[in-house]
Formats: C-alpha cells, structure tokens, sequence
C-alpha cells in the first residue's frame, strides 16, 4: 500500500533507537520547581499566589490573561519561596512561581472529575480551559481555542497527530504504546465537542506497533487509523492535514478554514484528564536523549523541572555537551545550559557531544533550488531569505515568508550552509513588528 505524504521535505536519520523500546519512568521530584507563567501561545499568565503561601498540587498558580491563554498549575504540593523572575527556555528570564516541595504531593480540590454525558460541549471547553491544557507536540497552543472554531467555520475532520517525525524524540511513541485508552478517550470527547464526521489518527510508518496496536483498539469504531510515509516535517500541521486529506491550508489561513482541527495524541490524553478526572496539565512525557547522555530514557515529568535533574536521573553526562537542545534538533530550541526548568512543550531534551555539531562557513548561493525542491509550503527559501536579510520586508511579504513553518528543511539541504530559516525567522519577527507599529 502506496503510504501518504505532502510535497517537498527530507529524509534526515531518525536516531530514535535508543529510546523507542523504552517504557516511560517516572522522574522523581527535584528539590525545587521553577513553573515558568509564560509557557504557551499567547498572554503569559498572571501570578496569583504569594511568598511563603502553602499549596496544593494542582492548584492554580498563574490565572489566564486574555482568550488565547490559560491558567498554570502547582506540580506538586508544597510552599512558594519566589515569585520572580528566572532563566527561560526562550532564551530570556521571565516571571516564574518557585516551590519547594513538601514530599506529601496531596492534590487541589480546585477542579473536579465529571461524567461527560451529562457535560455540553461549551462546558467541557471551560473545563479544558480550566486545566490549562495545550497542545503538546511543542507549539503549546491552547487547545480550548482550537475546540473552539466559530459557527461558520464547521470542522468536519479531526485528525490526531502521532507522527512525532522530529528525529531523536519518542515521547507520544511511547505513550501511545503505553496509553492507547487514554488517548481514545480524549479523541471521543474532542470528537464530541467539535461534532467532527471523520477521524484520523496518523502515524509515521517507522512506528509499526503504534499502528498495529491503535488499529486493534479502533476496529470497529469510526476512528481511522493511517500509516504516513517516513518524511520530515511530517507531523507539521499543514503537512499532516494536506498528507491525510489531499487539502491544503490557505495561505495565511488556518486549519478550520477547511474544516479540520489537529490535536496531538499527548493533548488528547490531556483531555482525558481535565474533563473525566479534574486533572490539570501538571506532568508530561519527554525524552532525554543524545550521544552527550548517560543514559537515554523517556521520563514522566513534572512541568518546572530543572533540565539539570533530568540529566542527574539519566546518570549524568559522559562529557559536556557541545549543543544542548529542548526538543528535537529541527526545530528545538538551543539552550545555553540546563539551569532552565521544563515546560508544556517540552517533548525532548538531547544533548549533542561537540564532536556530533558540525559547522561549516557559509558559502554563497549556487542556485541548485535544493531549498525549493524541500520546502513543504512550496516557498523560494533563498529568495525569502535575501530579502530577508537586506531588510527588504515588502519583497519579503511578498514571497510569503510569514506562511514558512520554520522546519529547517531548507537550511539542511543547504550545501553551502547558507543560514536560511534562520535569516526568514529574522525577517518575519521584523514584519511582525512593523506590523504591530502600523508601518507595513
């Protein structure tokens, strides 16, 4: 059978042997948790407890500031010693709570479990809300806004991404080997709330037990299991939609203006959570792994987590490592050493030895159009990023740089190393901002 795909991409190693047999541990607390307010898509959220106040596991933390945001949760029980601000995955010190944990992890009462059937759709959105779930492949976006499409735009697909193509990670691999119940649990409730007819579930062939085992727990049922072919960016919204249902997104548009919602198979999970158990985003699986690590491990963890606990309960580093990355090394993002706490979205952390970081200097363009031949959204990444890089934001516009997904894709088949997503990512933050001052 002839496994679906999208145009462009590129077929890097997956380097995801040395975890993709691994069962998830759960990684013991840390004796501080650093639970950054600004963690997801949107509005950071707003700080609502103080120094030396007592709380609960679950409780809220950080109430939402606006639609597209939501609240953030203690991850355990104990006392708040700061609110301050602290060193952040984004590369800057932003506001965090800071709590010390008591060793009783005794839960908030704040959110209850329900019985769906007797929740309408809007009442199991706010409980969604409430838990402060979010899309968990790494864009953290909130998912009660997804579940949220207007009346006009009606979502007739729902698909569930278990692709997880980002080389090195095997978080949703292995929790959908582990979890296969909870994660069809949270696809009947997200089903039910968007009133979708279809539902798909894809998978990236390179994980053939995933498959056989969620086409096991589907039979029967109307939720369609589909093997993808092996492609980077597979698992990117765009491409898994255009993979799944021959359509494509509009330029500038978004999924539901053609009827499909994506949520990761982590996020569904989640949803289980908040609506069946009155369990708020608190933990998640990621992957520690790399040839700088010990040992490579999935661990449960707990959001706040210092990245350099996670690296104790792998056994330590064999050396320093040369790149420290929080996520995979496609689109992760580069870390200038492990004193920064685990967020939702963090799927992974690899650490690279300096010998695995390979740097060239940048040649010139020699106009082979392997960035084209790759780009899934059918760009001119050399040109986009020319413009780009002369400031020329109007040009840029108008060669779409603001619909690049930045995959890295271009800039991997590069063969003179030329900086290209680096340089549209540059150009599109420009455009933003002359846009936010009204000059574009």
């Amino acid at each position: 059978m002839k496994l679906r795909s999208f145009p462009g991409g590129i077929h890097p190693p997956d380097n995801k042997s040395a975890t993709a047999h691994k069962p998830v541990e759960t990684c013991p607390l840390p004796e501080e948790l650093v639970v950054p307010l600004a963690q997801h898509i949107g509005a950071p959220a707003a700080p609502c407890v103080e120094v030396g106040q007592n709380i609960f596991r679950g409780q809220m933390i950080g109430t939402a500031k606006g639609f597209v945001s939501v609240p953030v949760h203690a991850p355990t029980s104990g006392k708040v010693v700061a609110v301050e601000n602290r060193p952040h995955p984004w590369g800057t010190s932003l506001l965090a709570v800071v709590i010390k944990p008591d060793g009783e992890d005794s839960w908030s009462t704040e959110l209850q479990p329900a019985d769906p059937s007797e929740l309408s759709p809007d009442e199991m959105i706010e409980k969604v809300r409430l838990a402060g779930v979010v899309g968990m492949g790494g864009a953290a976006f909130p998912a009660h806004v997804k579940m949220s499409p207007p009346p006009e735009k009606k979502v007739h697909t729902l698909i569930l991404n278990g692709v997880e193509c980002e080389p090195y990670l095997t978080a949703d691999h292995r929790m959908m080997l582990e979890e296969p119940e909870r994660i069809l649990q949270g696809v009947a409730l997200l089903q039910y709330v968007l009133d979708a007819d279809r539902v798909v579930i894809g998978i990236e062939a390179n994980k053939p037990d995933a498959i056989a085992l969620f086409e096991k727990h589907c039979a029967g049922t109307p939720v369609e299991v589909m093997p993808l072919e092996v492609k980077y960016p597979q698992g990117a919204e765009k491409q898994l939609i255009a993979a799944v249902t021959g359509n494509e997104v509009p330029s500038g548009g978004l999924p539901m203006d053609i009827g499909v919602a994506v949520q990761n198979v982590s996020t569904a999970a989640a949803v289980t959570d908040a609506v069946l158990h009155g369990r708020p985003l608190i933990e998640r699986v990621c992957t520690v792994t790399g040839p700088a690590i010990r040992e490579s491990k999935n661990l449960r963890i707990r959001i706040g987590t210092p990245l350099s606990h996670l690296v104790e309960v792998c056994g330590g580093l064999v050396e320093e490592p040369g790149k420290i990355i929080l996520g995979g090394p496609m689109m992760g993002f580069t870390q200038l050493g492990l004193n920064v706490p685990a967020t939702r979205g963090t799927s992974g952390l690899l650490l690279l030895r300096t010998e695995d970081v390979v740097s060239h200097p940048e040649g010139p363009c020699i106009r082979c159009a392997r960035c084209v031949q790759a780009c899934p959204i059918n760009l001119l990444p050399t040109t986009v990023a020319a413009y780009a890089r002369r400031d020329l934001l109007t040009e840029a516009i108008e060669y779409c740089a603001m619909d690049c997904i930045e995959c890295g894709s271009c800039s991997y088949v590069c063969p003179s190393t030329i900086p290209l997503v680096q340089a549209i990512r540059y150009g599109k933050a420009a455009i933003l901002a002359k846009k936010r001052s009204s000059q574009v």
